[in-house]
């Protein structure tokens, strides 16, 4: 993985690990104290004794992504239900924007996504039409479908997206 300095004051996405199941009450409170926030999420059905009911649950469990400058960015540890920054061990290192831009477009997009295992082989691809165009990502089969999974390298983790065979180009 390759580090590149930014600009002094620019910010860049820096992933936060919080309590796990208190994602949006971090990003809430990270929110209120001005923060750009991105809590990726998934419809997941829970089964309860007398119901079946639809919640939303972080894509990453245990982490809000949040948008600040590198000399700002110890503040963020101050919130409620922050445990740390992620880093290298000296130092808060940021995700790259691609990935993030990546994630913010699977979203968006409104398709069925789901976390997924953190893959280092398989075929890479570029998704070459549709609402996640530009996208890059792994292709891997899951339940007779073609789904593309995309990284969080940082994190190691990742999600995966389903995607009709037609919109995926071989890099």
């Amino acid at each position: 993985m390759q580090i590149q300095a930014c600009q002094a004051g620019a910010p860049e996405w820096f992933a936060t690990q919080v309590r796990v199941g208190r994602e949006h009450s971090c990003a809430r409170h990270l929110r209120m104290r001005g923060y750009e926030v991105f809590l990726p999420c998934f419809l997941q059905n829970r089964r309860w004794s007398d119901r079946v009911k639809t919640i939303h649950r972080a894509l990453f469990a245990g982490y809000v992504f949040c948008r600040v400058s590198s000399e700002t960015v110890a503040k963020i540890v101050t919130t409620p239900g922050v445990v740390r920054i992620v880093g290298d061990g000296r130092r808060a290192v940021p995700v790259p924007a691609d990935e993030i831009a990546a994630v913010q477009r699977i979203v968006d997009a409104g398709l069925a996504v789901e976390p997924w295992p953190f893959l280092q082989t398989g075929q890479c691809v570029r998704i070459g039409v549709g609402p996640l165009r530009g996208t890059e990502g792994v292709v891997v089969e899951s339940r007779n479908s073609q789904r593309v999974v995309v990284s969080i390298s940082l994190l190691r983790r990742s999600v995966a997206v389903e995607v009709d065979a037609e919109w995926v180009r071989v890099q």
